[in-house]
């Protein structure tokens, strides 16, 4: 670390720490946590590097189908294994595809690679529709909006728009204690799907993260042993219907949503709700994440 970064981190407004980290292997099926992960060029390693699609090659989501939230990846050295209730287990490659296709996940029309008819059976015969799962050409650049980045080339693999996401857990300490003074039983970070969860640094700093100061903070600078990591906070994440999901019944009701309604409508999204931040990274090197580093930022005023 350079002494600049030094001096900047030891006078930081706010002192974290990476307090979880979640990868998504497969767009809106469950998350993995994880100890540690690469942060690569497009987010986490893995991270929505596969993909549902439909018949037509138009991506599919727990928004359709929210069985989905009941497939559940883990990544091993050389496969991922998918489970899912009264499915046997599918057993997915790490480096093999099959041939190349194009699909579309919101606007963009990319470059992927068909997984096999075994994998496209299988999604099949759990969610019900003719399916097949696709993984990510790594040839295919896929970039944020450039509006929120600033011009920075942000590279994601089958994310909504940005290839990490991060919110604190006092945010959702926040929510939980709303919900649980209306009755209402609380929720747990799963629904929210954050590749980053911020927590405190140390029990009690003084310097610790408030409910939602993830809205407010510029750069993130996280040590790591290949030097400071350096991500951007740039677009308020605006929440569609599945954090009202429960991952563990993939039943939805509506209580997550309405309470947000009531203090989480985002005049940078021009109303819409949001929870979370998206971030980009600044710096072009790889880095080793772990729970249990350390995350400073400065109050952004602008």
């Amino acid at each position: 670390m350079s002494e600049t970064s030094s001096e900047t981190s030891a006078t930081a407004d706010v002192q974290a720490a990476i307090a979880a980290l979640w990868v998504y292997p497969v767009k809106s099926c469950a998350g993995v946590q994880v100890q540690e992960a690469i942060l690569t060029e497009t987010g986490l390693e893995f991270d929505r590097a596969w993909m549902v699609v439909d018949e037509h090659g138009e991506f599919v989501s727990q928004r359709e189908l929210p069985r989905m939230a009941l497939v559940r990846p883990q990544l091993k050295t050389q496969d991922m294994v998918l489970r899912a209730p009264g499915m046997l287990a599918l057993h997915i490659a790490l480096d093999q595809v099959q041939e190349p296709v194009r699909v579309r996940v919101w606007d963009d029309e990319v470059k992927a690679y068909d997984m096999g008819p075994v994998a496209a059976q299988w999604f099949s015969d759990f969610l019900g529709e003719k399916l097949r799962l696709v993984r990510f050409d790594p040839d295919q650049k896929r970039c944020s909006s450039a509006r929120w980045t600033g011009g920075v080339e942000a590279l994601n693999q089958f994310s909504d728009g940005y290839p990490l996401l991060v919110l604190s857990e006092a945010s959702l300490a926040g929510l939980n204690d709303k919900l649980q003074a209306s009755g209402v039983a609380p929720v747990t970070m799963a629904r929210f799907r954050p590749n980053i969860v911020l927590g405190p640094a140390s029990t009690g700093a003084a310097d610790a993260l408030s409910a939602h100061d993830e809205d407010r903070l510029g750069e993130l600078s996280i040590s790591t042993e290949q030097g400071l990591a350096r991500l951007k906070p740039v677009k308020p994440c605006a929440r569609c219907p599945i954090p009202n999901i429960d991952p563990a019944t993939a039943v939805s009701s509506p209580e997550v949503s309405d309470m947000l309604q009531t203090y989480r409508q985002d005049p940078r999204l021009k109303g819409a709700l949001s929870f979370g931040m998206n971030l980009i990274r600044l710096d072009e090197d790889d880095h080793l994440l772990r729970v249990g580093q350390e995350v400073r930022a400065d109050y952004r005023f602008d």
